[in-house]
């Protein structure tokens, strides 16, 4: 199959489902549900629909549960809808996204904090050593002085 079509045929499932939960579906156990994407198969026999709830763990589990009754339904929904010679079975998943969104948010907030720390630390620092810690030759060395400091043949008296 044609990858470009199977996505095609994916986000027009995730569409045709996203409608059915807000027009069709009266469970008063689904909640907020958004459908974030739709993955189809290659061979289009199996579709993955990913979900999230806005709520509670509790809210969750119950939207999952009003997915889990409503299957069938969307599922024939979705067959005359889309058009193909086999409709694909549904999975629902409940989708990790905002669970990992706000994983980064915490991990980027705490970051932030130990820059702003660091930052901190660093205003009244002053560098160890000298301030350039680079060799350099001697500027008061003189080619005047090498004879009186230094002995040849060994004697000191001279």
């Amino acid at each position: 199959m044609n990858d470009a079509r199977t996505r095609q045929i994916a986000e027009r499932i995730a569409k045709i489902v996203a409608e059915l939960l807000e027009r069709r579906i009266k469970d008063p156990r689904l909640g907020f549900v958004t459908v974030t994407e739709a993955r189809l198969t290659a061979d289009l026999r199996e579709a993955k629909v990913f979900y999230t709830v806005l709520g509670d763990a509790a809210e969750r589990e119950e939207s999952a549960a009003a997915l889990r009754s409503a299957t069938g339904v969307i599922r024939s929904e979705v067959g005359r809808l889309i058009g193909l010679r086999h409709t694909p079975s549904l999975e629902f998943i409940a989708d990790a996204l905002p669970e990992d969104a706000q994983r980064i948010d915490e991990l980027v907030a705490a970051a932030r904090a130990r820059d702003a720390e660091l930052a901190r630390a660093r205003e009244g620092a002053q560098w160890a050593g000298d301030p350039d810690p680079y060799k350099k030759p001697a500027d008061d060395w003189s080619d005047d002085d090498d004879d009186d400091d230094w002995d040849i043949d060994g004697d000191e008296d001279e």
